[in-house]
């Protein structure tokens, strides 16, 4: 059983930076497209960025040039570096892999972004 576990989430001011982390473990991890979503308060779960398993990037309109994401197949981690954080940032991030029909998710990671 594949399992993502999440890691790097807390409380960060307004205009600060925290970066998140994903390790998927028992998983063919290089093959893996791995998303990060957000669900905040009251909301939809969202795509937040994806990242495929040759490289290839994409974000949701609201964190374009803000946030990044990347992976170390050596490691097993994707990772979502998350700069001039906003306090509409504020959900419980999760880590997703996909390859075919196959979905996986971790179970979150608490980001709150306040003053």
């Amino acid at each position: 059983q594949v399992q993502l576990v999440e890691s790097g989430g807390g409380l960060v001011q307004p205009g600060g930076s925290l970066r998140l982390s994903c390790e998927a473990t028992r998983a063919r991890f290089s093959l893996l497209v791995m998303n990060w979503h957000r669900q905040a308060p009251g909301k939809e779960r969202e795509s937040v960025a994806s990242i495929s398993s040759g490289g290839i990037t994409n974000y949701a309109d609201s964190v374009k040039g803000r946030f990044t994401i990347s992976r170390d197949n050596g490691k097993n981690t994707v990772y979502l570096q998350m700069n001039s954080l906003k306090p509409e940032d504020t959900a419980v991030y999760y880590c997703n892999g996909r390859l075919g029909s196959l979905n996986y998710w971790g179970k979150g990671t608490l980001v709150t972004v306040s003053s």
